[in-house]
């Protein structure tokens, strides 16, 4: 089960329950890959609904990793999302979302 109050998301890919989390590293992970120096400009465009699909399959590549994926980012993208690409865009926005605060607070 995934556990909010560690920022943790679940997800099922491939009929399988995972649980994402943006450690440190995967959030160091994500910069990387977005060549952004920070996730403020990410969290403002998934804010304002502008965000990609490439910001969905990096920002769920880095959450599953964090939560102990070994998997690589194309074996994501060939991935069966239960709930399609939607489900997937509101996975990954919580998990930004929650990387960022607290359960229950006023974000």
């Amino acid at each position: 089960m995934a556990n909010p109050w560690a920022g943790e998301v679940a997800l099922v890919m491939d009929g399988k329950r995972r649980v994402l989390k943006l450690t440190l590293g995967a959030l160091a992970e994500l910069e990387t890959a977005l060549e952004t120096e920070t996730l403020v400009e990410l969290v403002e465009r998934f804010e304002g609904g502008r965000f990609s699909s490439r910001d969905v399959l990096l920002l769920l590549a880095a959450g599953l990793r964090g939560g102990g994926w070994d998997g690589e980012t194309a074996e994501l993208a060939r991935a069966e999302i239960e709930g399609g690409p939607m489900a997937a865009a509101r996975v990954a926005a919580e998990l930004l979302a929650r990387a960022f605060t607290v359960p229950g607070s006023a974000a």
